[in-house]
């Protein structure tokens, strides 16, 4: 992951962007979807995480702009960006779009091919460097976080899985 060239390379795209009123929908239209193209299959790490968290704020601290208080202007803290965002970053919007792919996943007959490579089990040990979880297991691991009981059953329910999903983008880790 370049964080540093796709930062920058942002931070000029917003600099000339003619942001309107609602600039959540900058954030959520146009920033989001491009860094996190196919995250539903991301396992991520700890230290990937931190590098997402402080590349949104990076940007949403452009598109927000300063804030003045008594004459002096200063930048918005995080959990003022926090708040202004509904407490939706980008590491939960992650998680929710790998909630809801694990759901699709789940709900498909045995006989799709993405599912036989889902219930695939190689043979040999991940290679060194790797995540130690699958993004499946990042999907139960969060599923258990939540204390969801009998997710099995819940997962077949579209509307139901909807709406943990939804909770999901909310949910404090």
């Amino acid at each position: 992951m370049s964080s540093n060239f796709s930062g920058n390379s942002f931070v000029i795209i917003i600099k000339g962007c003619c942001v309107n009123s609602d600039t959540n929908t900058v954030q959520g239209t146009v920033v989001r979807p491009i860094v996190t193209d196919a995250s539903e299959t991301w396992a991520l790490k700890e230290t990937t995480i931190q590098k997402l968290l402080v590349f949104e704020r990076k940007i949403l601290r452009r598109i927000f702009g300063p804030t003045k208080e008594n004459q002096i202007w200063r930048i918005k803290t995080d959990e003022e960006l926090d708040k202004m965002i509904k407490h939706k970053n980008i590491v939960s919007y992650i998680t929710a779009q790998r909630l809801s792919w694990f759901g699709h996943v789940q709900r498909m007959p045995d006989t799709r091919t993405v599912k036989e490579i889902f219930n695939w089990n190689p043979l040999t040990k991940r290679s060194q460097g790797r995540c130690k979880y699958r993004w499946e297991d990042k999907a139960k691991q969060e599923i258990c976080q939540m204390k969801v009981k009998n997710w099995i059953t819940c997962v077949r329910d579209r509307g139901k899985w909807k709406e943990f999903v939804e909770k999901a983008m909310t949910f404090k880790h």
